[in-house]
C-alpha cells in the first residue's frame, strides 16, 4: 500500500514563532483525530523554494504573496483563538483527501 502520509508546511514571517505554536496545535489536533502527517516550518520568504512535491498543504499565519500550487490555509485564528475550530476542521479535510 502506498504511503499517503501528507506533508504540511507551516509558515510565518520568521519560520520560528507563530508557526511553532500553530504546528503544535495542529499536530496535536490531527493526532487526537487519528491522523498523521509530516511537517516542516519555514519563513514566508523561503516559500518559492517549495512546490507540490515538497508539501500537500501550507498552513500560514502570515500573507502568502506567492503562487505555489499548494493549497494555503490561513491559520491566524489558531493564534487568536477566534475561529480556531473552523481552521482545524479545514486542515483535517485537506489531510484526509
Amino acid at each position: 500500500m502506498a504511503n499517503n502520509k501528507k506533508n504540511i508546511l507551516f509558515v510565518c514571517a520568521t519560520g520560528i514563532a507563530t508557526s511553532t505554536v500553530v504546528a503544535e496545535k495542529t499536530m496535536d489536533f490531527l493526532h487526537e483525530n487519528g491522523l498523521d502527517a509530516d511537517y516542516v516550518q519555514t519563513n514566508v520568504a523561503s516559500l518559492p523554494e517549495y512546490d507540490k512535491n515538497d508539501a500537500d498543504l501550507i498552513v500560514a499565519t502570515t500573507e502568502v504573496p506567492y503562487e505555489t500550487g499548494i493549497p494555503v490555509i490561513r491559520a491566524l485564528p489558531l493564534i487568536t483563538g477566534i475561529g480556531a475550530d473552523k481552521v482545524l476542521d479545514d486542515i483535517k479535510k485537506e489531510i484526509e483527501k
